[in-house]
């Protein structure tokens, strides 16, 4: 980190591009947390559910595989990256396909997804705006919800006139006119592609119930149109009721991309016949999650839902951006997550990305005291 971190405060577009993105998230998040009159009480309903939920996630976990397969899905156990490479990897092979379209997710990121498919011949094309930019980009992802954060309107144009066989050499750079743009190109793997590979905001253990939310509905073209979809969730993302999530979908929106609330919410429940996917697989992925949560001192880093919110008020952050953490999860909870799960010797800078400002702490919609953790 700090070699990296140098190069970065030495580039001062990108710190320019940070602190505008930055700065806008959270003022937009401020204000309609501000709406909430019961904002305190939901964040401890959020850390309480998630507390209660890895106490017996074992036994969660099994619920969850019993109602999935119930349903018609098949369920795999994924111990590390390797074998969850592995697995997909038979399952595209198992239909002919020779490409996937992909949901954004965090979790085929960690596990080197991508990079896999392609050693085995396999194209996977990420559908959402940002990973689209960044992989048109030959570039990687530097934030969790904005993973093209470091890039501007006027950089994204020049990718997609360079990335893009199909764009109009006219291309502004407007916001409606790039996104457009995107649209056109990805129209044309949506109606073709037989397999999606997505991950999940959340498992219902009581009916095998998997959900997604995203806001450009990329996830959603995703999640109906192929013939087999392929989920692959970390075994942490599990909540055991649904009224549970009256809690989080009120909790994240408002976290991550500051809205009251996701513009796509897609739920499905295994296979229904003539209605979607007619094969749904989903991986289950440890890959040093059940390490964490013996941990007293760290588990809590597995409460997290992703948000963001962290990273958006973190000082280090803002002036260093993702890249400079070497990690798919940067940021506040990059710095405590990523040393548990990867190992404390490729990550051992990390904990000292950090002013120990508490501001993540203030943020954090499950109430991870992060500050302690890195302590």
């Amino acid at each position: 980190f700090p070699e990296v971190a140098r190069v970065a405060l030495a580039d001062t577009q990108l710190r320019r591009n940070l602190g505008k993105a930055t700065r806008t998230i959270r003022e937009k998040r401020a204000a309609v947390v501000a709406e909430v009159p019961d904002w305190a009480q939901l964040r401890a309903a959020g850390a309480a559910i998630k507390d209660a939920t890895l106490a017996e996630l074992d036994t969660h976990l099994l619920r969850l595989e019993a109602e999935v397969s119930a349903r018609g899905g098949r369920v795999h156990w994924a111990r590390d990256a390797a074998e969850a490479n592995r697995i997909v990897t038979e399952l595209v092979r198992a239909t002919g396909a020779h490409e996937v379209v992909k949901v954004k997710s965090m979790a085929t990121q960690e596990i080197g997804l991508n990079e896999a498919l392609a050693a085995a011949g396999i194209a996977a094309w990420e559908t959402d705006l940002a990973e689209l930019i960044v992989q048109l980009g030959h570039d990687k992802p530097s934030h969790i919800l904005v993973p093209a954060i470091h890039r501007n309107r006027a950089e994204i144009r020049e990718i997609f006139l360079r990335e893009m066989v199909d764009v109009d050499p006219a291309l502004t750079d407007e916001p409606a006119a790039l996104a457009g743009a995107a649209r056109q190109h990805l129209r044309r793997k949506f109606l073709s592609a037989k397999v999606a590979v997505s991950g999940a905001n959340f498992g219902i253990a009581e009916t095998g119930t998997l959900g997604v939310v995203e806001s450009e509905g990329n996830g959603r073209m995703c999640l109906t149109l192929p013939e087999t979809l392929i989920t692959i969730m970390g075994i942490e993302k599990l909540v055991p009721r649904w009224k549970d999530l009256e809690v989080f979908l009120q909790l994240l929106p408002r976290s991550s991309t500051g809205e009251r609330m996701n513009p796509y919410t897609s739920m499905w429940t295994g296979v229904t016949p003539g209605d979607g996917p007619q094969e749904f697989h989903l991986i289950l992925l440890d890959n040093g999650r059940t390490a964490v949560l013996s941990d007293a001192a760290g588990r809590d880093a597995l409460n997290c839902i992703r948000c963001s919110a962290c990273l958006n008020v973190c000082p280090v952050y803002e002036r260093t951006g993702g890249h400079a953490y070497g990690s798919v999860y940067p940021g506040p909870i990059g710095a405590i997550l990523s040393p548990q799960l990867t190992g404390i010797e490729d990550n051992a800078s990390l904990p000292y990305a950090s002013s120990l400002c508490g501001a993540c702490y203030d943020v954090c919609p499950v109430k991870i005291n992060i500050p302690e953790i890195l302590v």
